[in-house]
């Protein structure tokens, strides 16, 4: 693109300054979130929001990402380029404030971005004090400039290295290992983000490019559908109850408002919001008014239409099984809550939300009958199964002479009453079970042994969900009810530990958890309550002294320790092949004992990509799932059939 004076005076004197940025390199978790693989991957995010911001500004039409060799990273796009400028009060270039001075941007003046998603300023400066070293090349006014920083420390001024007829900017970094714990790049982590982003910017060209291997791969995203094309991706193979997918955009003085929707055969909803391009996995104020105008205008025309049947009507769960829904919004002033501070708390966005959607929906309800009766009927359906399910449970409640709140019979509960300070272990099979309740600590930590398979609730209603025995005795014992009626604060354990076998059937068990918390209980994991155990593979014993090894590589040492490089002689092996096969003592001690124990938190880093893999996993359609293990059948290790 060749440069230009479109974006009006947006030069150094818009970058305003809030100082510091030593801090983070003292304490990186506070700025992206860990030092493990997520924070590494959040580095490449935070660049990559700046070139997303000059695209909502209307400045940017592509984006390349490369993950070079030495997991080194280049982004690159055709935005107007860091001002290079010196800075009136600052006295340096714009582009080396920026790089070196917390909170320094052009985001914080609305003249220069309306709407900026990202960490407001702070993300590449963080990225730069957080990497061994960052050079940057921007292109702007006809000219072509670079600077290189060392840990986040100005290495060489900012230098002009001639003409140039494009434009933009092109930030290269290689993280610090000073830093991190995982130095490796995902391929699929980033690809999963880039896709999202280009959904969400209709039009806007990004390509991912890796070269640490000989054959370079490539993939480009770019989607003028939007949103539309968003929801048809994240709905898959399942059969639409409509064609059309219903969309519009419309802007409000509190927020632009954009939203795609589209109802199929399936039973699970599928709702994803963001604000200003930020996924906001756990909600706020723009959810709440979707939720409530889907479930006000699905009522008032079925009503209006006489549809319903005496007294009935839909609940919201009713309302939006089957759907598959984005809203994106873009927000001047977003004010964000919640653990992760990916919840909306601005109390306007929630009425103009529900006033768009009310008038948007009814409008399409009111023009395509054929589809409006269609998704009314598969809500009915589900209000019926509902129905059905509230009546079984009191059924079973008055036959048994219990009351709502009674805890299952084979929960061995904790003492201490703090859900804090609490963890209940799901444990495979009553063997195990049985071990555990027999090592565990009993004040802080709860057993509930879990029969055989449980439900796949990717393929059933919530009546077949709640007539499951084990998943009935999940939802007692955790306390915090199931779908539209979940209270996080009623949770009953802040540790829900998944412990199953390392098998095949293991495996299997923990995946259907996995799915039924994800589809049903999802603010478990919002939240970081979910865990999966860690039990040992092999138990390595020489004489009175015993190892334990959770892969063949650490039995291989343990192995060399205990032979002191002789032959091996006296040393026997076990194979754990299931959790029943270790007493009491060293289940505690290898898997529950918090001290020693190690536990997986289970986390959703992009929520359109779970989407798929659980579809694809627990869904109907084989095929997929057949794509899917040939994909990463190389990958399993230890696999007992």
């Amino acid at each position: 693109m060749t440069a230009d004076n479109r974006g009006g005076d947006y030069t150094s004197r818009r970058i305003q300054v809030l100082k510091g940025l030593e801090a983070v390199r003292k304490r990186p978790g506070m700025y992206i979130g860990s030092t493990s693989a997520r924070g590494l991957h959040h580095l490449v995010y935070e660049v990559v929001d700046n070139s997303i911001d000059e695209a909502m500004a209307g400045h940017c039409t592509s984006v390349s990402v490369v993950i070079r060799p030495d997991n080194m990273i280049s982004v690159d796009d055709d935005g107007r380029g860091i001002p290079v400028d010196v800075h009136p009060t600052e006295g340096v270039p714009g582009v080396e404030l920026a790089m070196t001075t917390l909170h320094a941007g052009g985001k914080f003046d609305k003249s220069s971005y309306k709407v900026s998603g990202g960490l407001h300023g702070v993300g590449v400066s963080v990225v730069n004090a957080l990497s061994e070293w960052l050079e940057v090349e921007v292109r702007r006014g006809g000219k072509r400039y670079h600077q290189r920083y060392e840990r986040g420390v100005k290495a060489t001024d900012l230098k002009e290295l001639g003409p140039s007829s494009e434009r933009g900017t092109l930030v290269t970094f290689k993280p610090d290992p000073e830093i991190f714990t995982e130095l490796d790049y995902n391929f699929d982590a980033l690809s999963g983000r880039l896709r999202e982003l280009a959904f969400l910017n209709k039009g806007l060209e990004i390509v991912l490019r890796d070269e640490r291997t000989e054959e370079e791969v490539v993939e480009v995203y770019r989607y003028d559908g939007g949103l539309v094309e968003f929801v048809e991706y994240l709905r898959g193979r399942r059969v639409p109850i409509h064609e059309q997918v219903v969309y519009f955009e419309t802007s409000r003085p509190e927020a632009e408002i954009e939203l795609a929707m589209q109802y199929d055969e399936g039973f699970s909803e599928n709702t994803h919001t963001f604000v200003n391009n930020i996924s906001t996995h756990e909600g706020g104020t723009h959810l709440t008014g979707l939720k409530s105008a889907l479930t006000r205008t699905v009522n008032d025309y079925a009503r209006k239409n006489k549809i319903f049947k005496k007294d009935e009507s839909l609940s919201g769960d009713d309302v939006r099984e089957g759907l598959t829904c984005v809203l994106s919004v873009k927000v001047m002033e977003p004010q964000f809550e919640g653990q992760t501070k990916t919840k909306l708390g601005n109390s306007e966005v929630r009425g103009a939300v529900e006033a768009a959607v009310n008038e948007r929906l009814s409008a399409f309800l009111e023009e395509n009958p054929r589809s409006a009766k269609a998704l009314i009927e598969k809500s009915l359906q589900a209000a019926r199964a509902r129905e059905a399910a509230r009546k079984a449970r009191d059924l079973a409640r008055k036959k048994s002479g219990l009351e709502g709140g009674v805890l299952p019979g084979k929960l061995a509960d904790c003492s201490i009453a703090d859900p804090a300070l609490s963890e209940i272990y799901l444990v495979e099979g009553d063997s195990a079970g049985g071990s555990a309740k027999q090592g565990r600590d009993r004040s802080f930590q709860a057993i509930l042994p879990l029969k055989g398979k449980i439900l796949n609730v990717e393929k059933a209603r919530i009546d077949r969900i709640l007539s499951n025995d084990e998943i009935r005795a999940m939802v007692t014992a955790i306390g915090a009810g199931i779908r539209d009626d979940f209270d996080i604060e009623k949770a009953r354990y802040h540790k829900i530990i998944i412990m199953t076998d390392a098998d095949v059937d293991g495996a299997h068990i923990r995946t259907l958890l996995l799915t039924f918390f994800y589809r049903q209980m999802k603010q478990l994991i919002d939240h970081g309550y979910v865990y999966i155990a860690q039990p040992p593979l092999y138990r390595v014993q020489k004489g009175k002294t015993e190892r334990y090894a959770y892969s063949d590589n650490e039995r291989d040492e343990e192995i060399s320790k205990l032979s002191n490089g002789k032959d091996g002689k006296g040393i026997s092996i076990q194979r754990y092949k299931g959790l029943g096969e270790m007493n009491p003592e060293q289940l505690w001690k290898t898997t529950m004992d918090p001290d020693a124990r190690t536990i997986l938190k289970v986390t959703v880093d992009n929520a359109a990509t779970a989407n798929r893999i659980f579809m694809d996993l627990m869904g109907d359609d084989v095929e997929p799932r057949r794509e899917f293990i040939e994909k990463n059948a190389r990958y399993v290790r230890n696999l007992d059939v």
